[in-house]
């Protein structure tokens, strides 16, 4: 983590702790961490996902790659650098939402494993779940809605991840979803499970 511009800072702490907010909540705070290709299905999951969690209960929130863009990003292009100084404010974000006992979905691309691993850094052991969501290209290119794939092809938008710029799948992922092989009902099934069987829907 790079020190702020800034000098001359201190933290101040609160007299609640992430633990009291956690036993009110009923739950554990976490980021789960959605990276893959453009329609692969990340947004889609992280919706239906959350609302799966809102029935049970749990308090959530999503963090969606467009979103960002539209407010807190939105002086950011898809350069390599800005590609990096996205993940690394999302990641405070997330962060702090974690911190408050949230149960936070992170959808986005994010195809740099550096810039994954730095937000997986800056949190507590256990508070960053990355989960890869592993449709193929063409299945990704299938249920392109936007024609975005067809423009990259075309060269019409530059710097788009899988056509003109890389991804990098992550190396080590606390889980796999293909949603090329499975349904949405499915996928979602299985994330809540994990988060089940780890400890994160429970105080």
């Amino acid at each position: 983590m790079s020190d702020p511009k800034s000098k001359n800072l201190t933290w101040h702490e609160g007299q609640v702790s992430r633990q009291d907010r956690e036993q009110k909540l009923g739950q554990g705070g976490c980021t789960i961490w959605l990276t893959g290709l453009s329609g692969s299905g990340k947004s889609t999951l992280a919706v239906a996902a959350e609302k799966a969690l809102s029935d049970l209960g749990k308090h959530t929130y999503i963090l969606d790659g467009d979103n960002v863009r539209m407010g807190l990003n939105n002086n950011l292009g898809f350069s390599p650098e800005d590609r990096t100084e996205n993940i690394r404010r999302i990641g405070e974000v997330a962060k702090l939402f974690t911190d408050s006992g949230a149960i936070v979905f992170s959808s986005f691309i994010s195809p740099y494993r550096a810039d994954r691993d730095a937000v997986r850094e800056i949190m507590a052991d256990g508070d960053f779940v990355e989960v890869y969501v592993a449709a193929s290209l063409e299945v990704c290119e299938s249920r392109d809605v936007k024609g975005l794939y067809a423009k990259a092809r075309k060269g019409e938008i530059p710097e788009f991840t899988g056509i003109s710029a890389p991804y990098e799948e992550p190396s080590a992922p606390e889980l796999v979803i293909d949603t090329g092989d499975q349904s949405l009902e499915q996928s979602v099934a299985v994330l809540i499970e994990f988060l089940e069987k780890s400890g994160y829907l429970s105080a």
